[in-house]
């Protein structure tokens, strides 16, 4: 059976949207981080509520769009996947788990993106990306999990079902497609996941007596650069790319991370570590190549 080369073109351009994507889970490898460093501790209702309310009000502003007909009920099961149910919970896994566990339960995101394709898509992905995606999970779970990582039973049921819940939106939003530019997509939905949590935030957690400045650096960083852009850019790919494929992404969230702390921090890896970054890797690159090809 004679193979077909896509042209030139083609491919170029879906590097290009392959790397536009990538850097959504990019920014999103710094989340925990932040959560961690410069926001206010135990407030995951307030965290997410200031990361996604804050920047659909702009965005809506910007683009003055509004959802029509069947769009009000699908932009509002979109914006509670992506935003009114995941960031509760994700905030809610920062707080209790490293990240690097939080991180490995991430992973496994490609998987239930093939499983859902298949039940909603009626689309069976090639057996090779799944192996590249249980590999992926593999490298991950070497690179980051350590013998001292804390394995609460709460924060991963949590980050466990925020995983899921993103996984379905990646796939429901493959399936309506999507009738608007990605910045008002992205608008839409953080607005309306913003004013769910809002009333559930000052009912359950009410407002700090002060933010310091560290707490308003790191709010706006998650809302314009982890949260803004960078799911503009994700809504983008999901619109360009095959579901798998840009699950398969979210493998570069700790990789980068990885890579960060050698550069800035000075860290240092072990032989299993650097075995887990060289699979998960490759995982990655595999997973994207056989996914173009099966496209």
């Amino acid at each position: 059976m004679t193979t077909i080369e896509a042209p030139p073109i083609a491919r170029t351009r879906y590097t290009s949207d392959l790397a536009m994507a990538a850097l959504a889970p990019v920014s999103w490898g710094t989340t925990y981080v932040v959560t961690a460093t410069l926001l206010p501790p135990d407030r995951p209702l307030l965290a997410a509520t200031l990361r996604a309310l804050p920047a659909g009000l702009v965005l809506l502003a910007m683009t003055r769009r509004l959802p029509r007909g069947s769009w009000w009920w699908k932009a509002t099961v979109l914006g509670m996947l992506n935003f009114g149910a995941f960031f509760p919970l994700l905030f809610f896994a920062a707080y209790r788990l490293p990240g690097g566990v939080a991180s490995t339960i991430g992973s496994v995101q490609p998987l239930v993106v093939a499983l859902l394709s298949m039940v909603i898509l009626r689309s069976r992905p090639a057996r090779a990306v799944l192996y590249a995606a249980v590999a992926g999970t593999g490298g991950v779970a070497l690179l980051t999990l350590t013998a001292q990582a804390r394995l609460d039973p709460l924060g991963i049921g949590a980050m466990l079902l925020a995983t899921s819940l993103m996984g379905a939106a990646i796939v429901l939003t493959k399936k309506w497609g999507q009738p608007e530019s990605p910045l008002v997509m992205t608008g839409w939905q953080l607005t309306i996941g913003g004013l769910v949590l809002a009333p559930l935030t000052l009912a359950a957690e009410g407002l700090p007596s002060t933010f310091t400045g560290q707490n308003l650096l790191g709010f706006a960083y998650l809302g314009i650069i982890g949260t803004a852009l960078a799911y503009a850019l994700w809504f983008r790919g999901i619109d360009a790319l095959a579901p798998t494929s840009v699950s398969l992404l979210g493998l570069t969230n700790p990789l980068v991370a990885t890579l960060a702390g050698l550069l800035v921090l000075g860290q240092t890896l072990t032989g299993w570590q650097i075995a887990g970054f060289a699979i998960a890797l490759g995982a990655l690159v595999a997973g994207q190549t056989l996914s173009r090809k099966s496209s």
